[in-house]
C-alpha cells in the first residue's frame, strides 16, 4: 500500500440518449488519467446515459444498450487506472438503479447503488430507480474509496456508514444542476460530511444543458476541517488532477487549482446562454430566429442568442402593426445591428387586414377587443413559424417569469416557439441583466462587447403595443408590486395573508393570484426555459390545470 494515490477528476458535459458518445468522453478522460499516472478517474453520476433521462431509463432496451457498453469500456480500459463512470444498473430482482461502476482489469470491479433518490424540485428518482441497502467503500490500488452517489452526501447517513466501514476518502459522483445560490447549499453539506466523518472528500458535478436544467459543475476538494484544496470552474468541461497523500492524520489532497466563482448576475446568464447552446447543440438545431419588437424581453433574448450561437446564426423579425411605436422601429434595429445579427422587417397591416375581412361578418355588432388584439400576435407566430419551416431556423420565445406567471401573452401568438431562455427570469431582473449585459463582457459571449442593448429599451415603459397608447400597467400591477407578490406566491409558496402582511394590497394580492391560477393552462403548453431558480415552472411547479381553490385568507 503506497503513500500517494492519484485521481483524475473528469468534469464532463454527458447528453442525454448519446450512450456512444458520453462513454467517448469518459475513454477520453480515461487517456488523460492514465497519462498522468492516475490511480482512480472519476466520471459524474449517470454519464454513461446523460442526466436526467426522466422515463426514458424505464426502457429495457435503453438500459441494455448502457451497460453493454460500461462492459466495453472495461474491455478497452484494461491496461491503466481505475474509472468511475455513472449508469444504470438492472439488478437480478428485476430492479432497476442509479449506479456508480467502478471499472479495473478489463472489468467492472464493483458496483455502488444510490440509496437516498430525490424525489423533489426537478427529481423523480422514487418513480425510476429502488434503493439499496448502504453499501462499504471500494478497493482502488489499495486506497478504500467510499462512493456516495450525490443525494446520499446530503444527509450524514451514507457517508457515516462508509466511514465507519472503513473508507479513506470520500469521492461523490453528481448530477447537481443549477438554481441562484446553490453552490452555498452544496458546500454547506460537504463541510459537515467532512467534520462528521474526518475524512477528504471529493465534490464531482458534471455541466452543460438538458432541456431547462443546466449543470454548473463547480467540482471541488475538501480537506480536514472543510478546508479547500481544489475548485474546478464552473460551466466548462474540464480535467482536474488531485494528488492525495498519506499523512499521520489520514490521507489530504495537496492543494491545486482553485478557480473563484462568478456572482449571482454572471451565474444566472451564463445559464440562460448555456441552456440555449446545449439545447441547440443536442437536438440539431444550428440557427435560430425571433420577433424584434423594439422591447426589453426581445432584445435580451436576441442578446443570449448572439451570446449563445454567434450573430451568423441569429435572424431578427420586427413585424410592425399600426401601433408599433417609431421608437420601437428604431430601437429594434438598433439593438438587432449592435448584435451583428439579421434584421428582417415584415410588416402584418396586409394579413391582419385580410384576416379582419375574413371574420367581419362573425364579428358583425361586437365592440372591438382583445380578440381584435390577439389577431397582431397570432398572425405574427405564423410568419414567424413560416420562417422557421422554411429555413430550419428554431424560433424562439420571448416571454419573461412575471408575464408567464400571470398569462400576459397570447397563446398560439407570441408564445409559439421551441425554447425560452428567459422564462425563469422575473420582469425586474430582466431590466438589471440587461443592464449587466451591456457592463461586462466575457469569453464564453459570442457577441460582441459594449452596451448592445439600447439604453432606451431598458428606461422606456413596457408596452405590448397591441392597441393605442398601450402600457403593461393597465393590464398589471407595477412590475416591482407584480414580482415582489409573484415572488411569494409561486416562490415561498406563500398565502395571501402573508403578501398582504408585507405591505402589498388585498386588491393586487388577490389579483395576482386570480390570474396566476387561470394561466396554468397556457403554462401546460409553453416552451421549455432555463431554470433559475428552485420554483421555476414546469417540473419545480406542478400544479392542475383545473384547480377551484382559491386562498381567502
Amino acid at each position: 500500500m503506497g503513500d500517494r494515490f492519484r485521481l483524475t477528476l473528469a468534469q464532463l458535459n454527458p447528453t442525454v440518449g448519446d450512450i456512444k458518445g458520453n462513454i467517448a468522453k469518459a475513454r477520453a478522460a480515461w487517456d488523460e488519467g492514465r497519462k498522468a499516472g492516475a490511480d482512480f478517474v472519476a466520471c459524474p453520476e449517470m454519464s454513461a446515459v446523460g442526466y436526467q433521462t426522466q422515463d426514458l431509463i424505464l426502457k429495457p432496451a435503453f438500459v441494455r444498450d448502457a451497460v453493454q457498453q460500461i462492459e466495453a469500456l472495461a474491455v478497452d480500459c484494461a491496461d491503466g487506472p481505475a474509472l468511475g463512470i455513472g449508469g444504470p444498473f438492472p439488478g437480478e430482482d428485476g430492479k432497476l438503479h442509479n449506479s456508480y461502476y467502478v471499472l479495473q482489469g478489463g472489468k467492472v470491479a464493483a458496483v455502488t447503488h444510490k440509496f437516498f433518490l430525490p424525489n423533489f424540485n426537478v427529481f423523480d428518482e422514487v418513480r425510476l430507480f429502488s434503493r439499496d441497502r448502504m453499501q462499504g467503500p471500494i478497493a482502488i490500488n489499495g486506497v478504500r474509496i467510499g462512493i456516495p452517489i450525490c443525494e446520499d452526501a446530503w444527509y450524514p447517513d451514507v457517508c457515516e456508514a462508509m466511514a465507519e466501514s472503513g473508507a479513506e476518502i470520500l469521492v461523490v459522483p453528481n448530477g447537481s444542476p443549477y438554481f441562484r445560490n446553490k453552490f452555498e447549499t452544496r458546500l454547506n453539506h460537504m463541510v459537515a460530511r467532512v467534520i462528521e466523518t474526518e475524512l477528504p472528500l471529493v465534490y464531482l458535478n458534471m455541466v452543460g444543458g438538458q432541456d431547462d436544467q443546466v449543470f454548473d459543475g463547480g467540482s471541488f476538494v475538501l480537506n480536514l476541517h472543510g478546508r479547500p484544496a481544489v475548485q474546478m470552474p464552473t460551466f466548462d468541461e474540464a480535467i482536474t488532477h488531485v494528488q492525495f497523500n498519506r499523512t499521520r492524520d489520514g490521507w489530504r489532497a495537496e492543494e491545486g487549482q482553485f478557480v473563484t466563482h462568478p456572482d449571482d448576475w454572471e451565474m444566472d446568464y451564463r445559464v440562460m446562454v448555456e441552456s440555449l447552446r446545449d439545447y441547440c447543440r443536442k437536438t440539431g438545431f444550428g440557427k435560430v430566429l425571433l420577433g424584434m419588437s423594439g422591447g426589453v424581453d426581445s432584445a435580451l433574448v436576441a442578446t443570449i442568442a448572439v451570446d449563445a450561437l454567434g450573430a451568423e446564426n441569429v435572424r431578427c423579425v420586427m413585424l410592425p402593426s399600426e401601433y408599433t411605436s417609431q421608437s420601437s422601429l428604431e430601437d429594434a434595429k438598433e439593438c438587432a445591428t449592435a448584435l451583428g445579427c439579421r434584421y428582417d422587417f415584415v410588416p402584418i397591416a396586409e394579413g391582419r387586414a385580410a384576416i379582419t375581412n375574413t371574420l367581419a361578418p362573425l364579428f358583425e355588432g361586437t365592440k372591438p377587443d382583445i380578440a381584435e388584439e390577439n389577431i397582431q400576435s397570432r398572425l405574427r407566430g405564423l410568419l414567424l413559424m413560416a420562417l422557421s419551416n422554411k429555413f430550419g431556423e428554431m424560433l424562439l420565445t420571448t416571454g419573461n417569469k412575471s408575464e408567464v406567471a400571470v398569462g400576459y401573452a397570447t397563446i398560439y401568438g407570441d408564445m409559439a416557439g421551441g425554447y425560452n431562455p428567459i422564462k425563469d427570469l422575473y420582469k425586474t431582473r430582466v431590466f438589471e441583466t440587461c443592464r449587466w449585459r451591456n457592463a461586462n463582457h466575457r469569453g464564453w459571449m459570442m457577441g460582441p462587447e459594449g452596451a448592445v442593448i439600447p439604453d432606451r429599451i431598458i428606461t422606456k415603459p413596457p408596452s405590448a403595443e397591441l392597441r393605442e397608447d398601450q402600457k403593461d400597467s393597465d393590464s398589471l400591477p407595477d412590475y416591482p408590486v407584480l414580482d415582489g407578490i409573484l415572488e411569494m406566491l409561486v416562490d415561498q409558496e406563500a398565502s395571501v395573508a402573508d403578501c398582504i402582511r408585507e405591505g402589498f394590497t388585498r386588491e393586487d394580492v388577490k389579483r395576482v393570484e386570480h390570474l396566476l391560477y387561470i394561466s396554468e393552462y397556457k403554462r401546460f403548453q409553453s416552451a421549455p426555459g432555463a431554470r433559475l431558480t428552485k420554483r421555476a415552472f414546469w417540473l419545480d411547479r406542478r400544479y392542475p390545470i383545473v384547480n377551484r381553490w382559491r386562498d381567502e385568507g
